[in-house]
């Protein structure tokens, strides 16, 4: 009988009792109540709960997103209207920023979409990546807005002209930097609650353009202070503070498409894993983002003379661990290596081909 045994969890649909499971590791009961809940229950481990936190959390998304757009919609026309009769390149830059911000709820509403798609075997983990490609989209968008902001703002400094309306420019500064604060807070909490790291980037981006709108609120005090390059002026700062947004925004998505996860998750995950009674020692341990869900992978070592049914109930339990201890986790996969002893050959020479 083999010692090592692979074990792959998806949804987990086990009671989370780890304390349980611990003391009950060994006994007879033990084993009968697994046989017992493997017979109830596939060997998928498929959990209806977990798969409706799942789609509970792309349909938060969806929601924060479809009131994103109507808020910043909304801002957008308002300003659109006070640009015609002021021509404020500030206020255009700011409104442009504005439009663009909220027409990104269109490909993150398709990556929600597309992420709540069952795997198939040609996708066997599923459409999350959509997120990570609506972020490039997003960051793309602003850079485009922030050339465009740049262009105006240079424009203006070559041919200065008077604003019209600065009371209306200045109530319009306000009515921006009002609707993109509260679009900012409402994307930024709710793409944390379910870890989108480009809903989170949009929030962000959402939150800058806030203040380039006080930063037109400023341009309209010069202008009326007499200072023709207020506007433009103003407007290059706005550039420059498209551009430090965009910089954040790159790295998050940069860095979620290159698998990057947060130390701290891993150094819970092992924390946990080595909690559990019978692992000996974590291997190789990988957590990824898959959109806003994490999967894990890791190998854990057990006592070689176990039986395969024990170490089975030990990548159960590590299993348990996981789930309680990474946040937003739903699928792991956990290898059981026996535990290296001197003079005995290594379980995995027959691989060592493959990696030299």
């Amino acid at each position: 009988m083999s010692d090592e045994h692979r074990h792959h969890h998806h949804h987990h649909g086990h009671p989370h009792e780890p304390a349980a499971v611990r003391r009950s590791q060994g006994s007879q009961w033990s084993r009968w109540r697994h046989q017992a809940g493997h017979l109830l229950r596939p060997h998928s481990h498929e959990s209806a709960d977990k798969i409706d936190a799942a789609l509970e959390s792309s349909a938060q998304g969806m929601r924060a997103l479809w009131v994103s757009l109507a808020v910043l919609g909304v801002t957008a026309a308002a300003q659109a209207v006070v640009v015609v009769l002021s021509g404020s390149v500030a206020l255009l830059g700011d409104t442009v920023h504005n439009a663009a911000d909220a027409m990104t709820a269109l490909p993150l509403g398709v990556a929600f979409l597309l992420g709540r798609r069952a795997a198939t075997r040609r996708f066997t983990y599923g459409y999350g990546r959509a997120e990570d490609l609506a972020g490039i989209v997003i960051v793309l968008t602003i850079t485009a807005s922030a050339a465009f902001a740049a262009w105006t703002a240079v424009d203006r400094l070559l041919h200065p002209q008077d604003i019209r309306y600065l009371p209306a420019v200045a109530v319009a500064a306000v009515i921006g930097f009002i609707g993109n604060e509260w679009v900012a807070r409402h994307r930024i909490r709710t793409g944390r609650a379910i870890g989108s790291a480009a809903l989170v980037a949009d929030g962000l981006h959402a939150r800058t353009d806030g203040f380039t709108s006080l930063a037109v609120l400023l341009g309209a005090g010069g202008a009326a202070l007499g200072w023709r390059l207020a506007d433009p002026v103003v407007g290059l700062a706005i550039t420059a503070a498209i551009l430090l947004v965009l910089r954040d925004a790159a790295r998050e998505v940069f860095r979620r498409i290159m698998d990057a996860v947060d130390p701290a998750l891993v150094d819970a995950a092992e924390h946990a894993l080595l909690d559990v009674p019978g692992v000996r020692a974590v291997g190789e341990l990988r957590l990824r983002w898959i959109g806003h869900r994490l999967r894990a992978e890791v190998a854990v070592a057990v006592d070689g003379e176990l039986s395969v049914r024990d170490a089975h109930q030990v990548a159960v339990a590590a299993e348990h661990a996981l789930l309680h201890a990474v946040p937003r986790l739903t699928a792991a996969l956990v290898h059981a290596d026996p535990a290296p002893v001197p003079g005995t050959t290594d379980p995995h020479a027959a691989l060592a081909h493959h990696f030299a």
